[in-house]
């Protein structure tokens, strides 16, 4: 198995942990090249699995480097939350012999491709976890219209909109009062923040339609982000398009981990609350 290793120098532990577990990985499998930069062009090496180290950022970040050629990956969470990164290192050390002889399931999911006008150019960048189009000002609400395949869906008056793969529902747009989605679900949910109105919710939409968010406030200043990597500032009549892209994201999942004990381990989801409190129970 070739194997490249990512991750981000900048955070906590990243550059140790690299250096502990690249011996131990490297008995296993052929380390074809280390970025802890994020500035290689993994569209033109030749691996088979991406191991990431760090949080999920980290993996949306390999997600788009590897553009439109993506390969498995298998992530190692060294962050704070970890929802797509969900093995820890002690746990990689003891499933990687497996992990290399084939032992685990692939996970496929929805990536989105986001196009807007970059000057005079279109421009189009893929993504994985969300499309954001929100005020750029905190005191200010920004007036926006929605668009489903030409067609004019709805206009309202908030702080934004997002627009979700599956991988995304439990981000921001969870957060903000949507929907989980089933990750490998083909779907995209739509969330507005903060909507000026009582009778806003989500909505759950097919990915083979076509999403566009136009900013109409006459004053008030937009801002495009793209899986909270990417910002780009949004005026008046400008419009964003969300479609699905042409590729899709490949996540490891090893034997023990699935959807949802990640949703029971990480957001405390089905946990049964403490009725009792603690000075009544030890009566």
């Amino acid at each position: 198995m070739r194997v490249i290793i990512l991750g981000n120098a900048n955070r906590p532990g990243v550059i140790e942990e690299t250096d502990r577990l690249l011996p131990i990985i490297a008995q296993h499998a052929q380390v074809v090249t280390v970025d802890l930069h994020q500035s290689t062009d993994l569209s033109v090496l030749d691996f088979d699995v991406a191991l990431v180290l760090g949080g999920d950022g980290a993996i949306l970040r390999a997600a788009r480097q590897m553009a439109y050629q993506q390969r498995p990956v298998l992530g190692v969470n060294l962050g704070k939350l970890g929802f797509l990164a969900d093995l820890n290192t002690d746990e990689l050390c003891a499933v990687f012999r497996r992990v290399v002889q084939g032992d685990y399931r692939l996970t496929r999911h929805l990536m989105f491709e986001c196009t807007w006008n970059d000057g005079n150019e279109k421009r189009t960048v893929l993504g994985l976890n969300e499309v954001l189009v929100h005020t750029d000002q905190s005191c200010h609400m920004i007036d926006l219209n929605l668009g489903v395949d030409g067609e004019n869906v709805t206009s309202f008056r908030g702080d934004g909109l997002l627009v979700s793969p599956p991988i995304g529902s439990t981000g921001h747009s969870l957060s903000a009062g949507g929907p989980i989605l089933s990750q490998e679900l083909e779907a995209f949910v739509i969330t507005p923040i903060c909507a000026h109105t009582l009778v806003s919710r989500p909505v759950v939409e097919s990915c083979a339609k076509t999403y566009t968010i136009s900013l109409t406030s006459a004053y008030a200043k937009g801002v495009l982000v793209i899986d909270g990597q990417e910002h780009i500032p949004l005026r008046k009549g400008e419009t964003v398009s969300v479609r699905k892209a042409p590729v899709g994201f490949c996540l490891i999942k090893v034997p023990g981990k699935s959807f949802y004990q990640t949703l029971r381990d990480k957001l405390g989801w089905g946990i049964q609350p403490n009725y009792r409190l603690e000075h009544l129970a030890a009566e």
